[in-house]
């Protein structure tokens, strides 16, 4: 199954639902909580969520939007689910690493890898 919204794919594999971001740059406060409010209605609507957002079309990510992220990964937590992340830029992934964001996600270098550990 497919879903598609002006700033994300959603596609069920395996149970789990991969996400692919439509928007290179994720740096527009508006955008960010669109994202926010799509993601966390996936996560409400799916109990114990396997979920894998894929960075590979992202090259900017604002502050905000790694914010998004923490409190995404709570919600996830909270719904006994299981977050992961995969194909960071990396410039991006730096960020992740500078800000200690890495040892908060679990962090794949490809989509693939990450849906295996699941």
């Amino acid at each position: 199954m497919t879903d598609k919204s002006p700033h994300l794919t959603v596609i069920e594999q395996d149970s789990v639902n991969m996400v692919q971001f439509s928007d290179r740059k994720i740096l527009e406060e508006l955008s960010i909580r669109e994202i926010e409010d799509e993601l966390f209605a996936l996560v409400s609507s799916t109990p114990a969520i396997k979920l894998l957002l894929n960075f590979s079309n992202v090259e900017h990510l604002s502050s905000a939007a790694l914010g998004m992220l923490i409190n995404l990964q709570k919600e996830v937590k909270g719904a006994k689910g299981k977050l992961k992340l995969s194909n960071i830029n990396p410039q991006i992934y730096e960020v992740f690493k500078i800000t200690r964001l890495s040892k908060l996600f679990e962090i794949h270098e490809k989509s693939a890898d990450a849906m295996s550990k699941f």
